[in-house]
């Protein structure tokens, strides 16, 4: 299966979370890309996010957030 556009803007935003913290998050603005707002959407709707707009990872979100990092970095090496 490969990856749709809405797949990809969500690990797009999932690649951008700090690891490192659970007390840094992520606000996406309203003058973002409309892609990247309805992406933000339905991270929250999956339960990934605190808040609609970006907010923290919860602990389902920082695990996809986890897998989408290493995806990233496999890719890269």
């Amino acid at each position: 299966m490969p990856f749709t556009a809405d797949i990809t803007d969500e690990l797009n935003i999932l690649a951008r979370f700090n690891l490192e913290t659970t007390q840094e998050g992520l606000k996406i603005h309203s003058s973002a890309e409309p892609a990247v707002i309805a992406a933000a959407q339905r991270l929250f709707d999956k339960g990934l996010t605190s808040l609609p707009d970006g907010g923290y990872l919860t602990e389902l979100g920082r695990k996809a957030s986890v897998h989408a990092q290493d995806l990233i970095s496999i890719m890269k090496s």
